[in-house]
């Protein structure tokens, strides 16, 4: 230890008492940046995204087994596992029963709005989605109704008919209820608005299952309110397109106030 008469990287050490080693190497270290590592599953969702940009596999057809992806991609069966869990999570995939993983079309939907999140978010605040939802899904009714074509009521019918089939042979059939939802998004001509609804919507079909939010003996009910925001798109009438999304939401609204926090 000793007295330093000069000045080090702009600092004064006339008269102080310093290890100038020390310093040097505080100073060297500072100016680096820390390498962030990505993580194996990262990777392999990352390239799984490309198979399905690309083309290669269409929604509805099978990945390979996870056995097969493991060896290939070099990594182990409970990343790929788990890869494959995060992308059935956000509606992106579907894990069958003996039949293998398929790409789901909800997946295709939302995709380029929905891989980076899939990365990156770990806790989702079910009051706050459920929240956000509400406020998207009345603008988006709201807009519709102003600028519908007779084209988008056609597609809003064909989602609401097939929400209608497949509540026949599934009690929930949580993604045709809201492929209806994004179909009057698409027909509020405001395309960040739907954006936003293609990113929430794969957590509120994860959180819709796990809380088991949709009760089969709502069907009948959830089906005339459906009808009644149709009505009120096909009417242009924008205030009763929002009072009728209003009321649909009115009791996950109050459900969502139960839960303050869900963990995907």
């Amino acid at each position: 230890m000793f007295f330093c008469k000069f000045d080090i990287f702009g600092v004064n050490l006339i008269g102080q008492p310093i290890l100038v080693n020390q310093f040097l190497l505080k100073s060297m270290l500072e100016s680096l940046s820390k390498i962030q590592i990505q993580n194996p599953v990262e990777i392999i969702i990352s390239q799984i995204r490309e198979l399905i940009k690309t083309g290669v596999v269409k929604p509805g057809e099978k990945l390979p087994a996870e056995r097969k992806l493991a060896e290939h991609l070099g990594v182990s069966r409970g990343q790929v596992r788990e890869a494959i869990n995060k992308l059935e999570t956000y509606g992106i995939l579907k894990v069958q029963p003996q039949s293998g993983t398929i790409v789901n079309g909800i997946g295709i939907v939302a995709l380029e709005g929905l891989i980076s999140d899939v990365l990156k978010i770990e806790k989702v605040d079910f009051k706050s989605l459920i929240d956000t939802r509400i406020l998207l899904e009345k603008e988006a009714a709201r807009l519709a109704a102003l600028n519908r074509t007779q084209d988008d009521i056609i597609e809003i019918e064909i989602a609401l008919h097939n929400y209608k089939k497949a509540l026949a042979v599934n009690d929930a059939a949580v993604e045709e209820d809201l492929l209806f939802h994004i179909k009057i998004a698409e027909a509020s001509k405001n395309t960040v608005l739907k954006s936003l609804m293609m990113i929430i919507t794969p957590d509120i079909v994860k959180s819709f299952r796990k809380l088991n939010v949709c009760d089969k003996n709502n069907n009948n009910r959830t089906i005339n309110e459906h009808q009644k925001i149709l009505e009120m798109i096909k009417d242009k009438n924008s205030e009763g397109a929002v009072e009728a999304m209003e009321q649909h939401l009115l009791e996950i609204k109050e459900f969502s106030k139960n839960y303050k926090l869900y963990k995907t």
